[in-house]
């Protein structure tokens, strides 16, 4: 189906985990679309716990087929609502660590002055 390279680029392949959560499908569903064919996979481990590996293009070519383009679009748009609100939880806890940094900067500014 696709050539080795497909396998080694950055964000081309997810774990079948992944692929459940990102894409809300089922392991059944992974299963049944690898004996038919429509997804190669790979068998990896990580600290000992096998997982498969698959191409994400296969996977988001599956989900379209078997839900649609409706739901397609909106896993799309919860999936970038998640990554949003992820950034703005880690913007937020920069700005305590930069604003609490501020705070000591200006207490210390205030000691040398006295």
């Amino acid at each position: 189906m696709t050539s080795n390279g497909a396998w080694t680029k950055k964000g081309a392949t997810l774990s079948d985990k992944s692929a459940r959560k990102e894409f809300g499908i089922t392991q059944e569903e992974i299963i049944e679309a690898i004996k038919a064919g429509k997804l190669q996979y790979r068998q990896n481990a990580m600290h000992g716990n096998p997982y498969l590996r698959l191409l994400r293009a296969e996977v988001e070519q599956l989900v379209q087929e078997k839900y649609g383009d409706v739901y397609w679009e909106r896993k799309q748009l919860h999936n970038e609502l998640d990554k949003i609100t992820l950034e703005l939880k880690r913007c937020r806890t920069r700005m305590k660590k930069l604003k609490q940094q501020k705070e000591e900067v200006l207490a210390k500014i205030a000691g040398d002055a006295a």
